[in-house]
């Protein structure tokens, strides 16, 4: 498209979400989005009537406070090598982060794939290497992927503490509360290649609440914006996806089924939004070999909060990252109190590196 098209297309469309009148608040639930949001300036763009707000959508800021305190716990185990994205290194828990403890000696080591956990655990043989399985759907299909990998070597010294979780329940949570007043989602894009629009279908009829998924560059979070305000102007709540060059309505089933072949949905914790029903993933039975906690009998640990982390507040979208009585002052990126402000895809890293007020 010849650019000055692109430019009065766009402003088209900000014109379109600039002339609405009602008060409306809309969701982003995708760390990716939030940080394209920022960078963009989208959300200053926005009338004052249109709040864009952040909710779950970092699943690294989403991990329950136990979890951590576990995971930091396991790798000062004598004789544990901890594999894990870099995100996870600076996420504090309650009296240390795996950064501080690979400071006093644990063997804590940052991949960029479980691939990597995997060669590290082939070459050293007598080293217990557990990979820390952060994420949505969009990792869980890897990381499946890689333990069927382990389980046809042989690899009994490699197993991995699966913390990941799945969308759908906590945009349930999300819909369900009466707290959060939330009049539509901008859905995930990376989660939906995999998922499709199934899910998002059942969530928009159930509640009545318009889902469109949602691109990352500009011009696909307008749109996005735009599909959701004519749902709601018209009174109609559909799931929509505007990705169409990338997200197909029935996902990626080879992805899906190879999530179904290794794991199974069970309860699972969420900061700021509690035990949810069949939101985690946990091994099924022929690859429990592989599984961390049950390896080293891994043991649940309670969910103390942050004091005055208001992380949860953030994630449920009930308040801004700006409202945290922390937020830019204790807790800046170099200095963070809590997950939100370590994660590149967190609401209040975003809000700090781009000074959103």
């Amino acid at each position: 498209m010849n650019l000055n098209n692109d430019n009065k297309y766009v402003s088209s469309l900000l014109q379109d979400i600039q002339s609405e009148s009602r008060d409306i608040a809309l969701m982003e639930v995708c760390g990716t989005h939030t940080m394209a949001i920022a960078k963009s300036g989208i959300r200053n763009l926005m009338p004052g009537n249109l709040k864009l707000l952040s909710g779950p959508g970092c699943p690294v800021c989403v991990t329950a406070q136990g979890d951590i305190d576990a995971v930091i716990d396991l790798a000062e185990r004598p004789g544990i090598t901890l594999v894990t994205f870099g995100d996870m290194m600076r996420v504090p828990g309650n009296n240390s982060s795996l950064q501080e403890a690979r400071s006093r000696g644990a063997d804590v080591r940052v991949a960029y794939s479980p691939l990597d956990a995997l060669a590290i655990a082939r070459q050293n043989r007598r080293l217990e290497v557990v990979f820390l399985g952060i994420g949505f759907e969009t990792t869980a299909p890897v990381v499946a992927v890689t333990v069927e990998q382990a389980r046809r070597e042989g690899l009994k010294n490699f197993s991995v503490f699966s913390l990941h979780k799945a969308v759908p329940p906590a945009l349930e949570v999300i819909f369900a509360d009466p707290a959060i007043k939330v009049d539509g989602l901008i859905c995930p894009g990376h989660v939906s290649i995999v998922i499709g629009l199934k899910p998002y279908l059942s969530l928009a009829v159930k509640y009545h609440q318009p889902c469109v998924v949602t691109g990352f560059e500009t011009r696909d979070i307008l749109e996005g914006i735009v599909m959701l305000l004519q749902q709601i102007r018209k009174g109609e709540a559909q799931a929509q996806i505007q990705y169409k060059r990338v997200v197909k309505p029935e996902g990626n089933r080879v992805a899906q089924e190879t999530i179904k072949r290794v794991f199974r949905p069970v309860g699972a914790r969420w900061r700021g939004l509690g035990f949810i029903e069949n939101s985690g993933l946990e091994f099924n039975r022929e690859y429990e070999d592989w599984d961390a906690r049950r390896k080293f009998d891994i043991p649940e640990y309670e969910d103390i909060p942050i004091k005055g982390c208001a992380c949860g507040q953030v994630l449920r979208g009930r308040i801004t990252p700006p409202a945290c009585p922390l937020f830019g002052r204790p807790c800046t990126p170099l200095n963070p109190v809590g997950p939100c402000m370590v994660s590149h895809e967190g609401a209040c890293a975003a809000y700090y590196r781009y000074r959103i007020t």
